[in-house]
């Protein structure tokens, strides 16, 4: 049975804010969908069930490269990931996500 725990947010640049505070150190490029209207990132909480959190906001994304910046909570497309004092997300508009489907079902 799929289990999904939910961080909603108000917008892009909180989640970003988020997944850059919880990437470990040297991970400095993280994935990002935008589907179905949603922007959002699912990170397994466990190895041994399948539970997830759904990090989210409503709203799309233009496939690529973005940097943020953690300090002014901006962000801009690029087209490569140059600068180690800057987080990159990857954003990605799967053509089908079934556990982001099944997420947002329960929402």
């Amino acid at each position: 049975m799929l289990n999904v725990e939910y961080e909603e947010f108000n917008s892009v640049e909180e989640v970003f804010l988020y997944m850059a505070c919880v990437a470990t150190p040297m991970k400095n490029i993280l994935p990002i969908n935008s589907y179905k209207g949603y922007i959002c990132s699912i990170i397994p909480l466990n190895h041994s069930e399948e539970t997830y959190l759904m990090i989210y906001t409503k709203g799309t994304l233009e496939n690529g490269i973005l940097e943020f910046d953690v300090n002014t909570k901006t962000y801009k497309k690029v087209e490569s990931i140059e600068r180690s004092d800057k987080t990159y997300f990857v954003i990605m508009s799967p053509k089908r996500n079934t556990i982001a489907d099944a997420a947002i079902e329960k929402l």
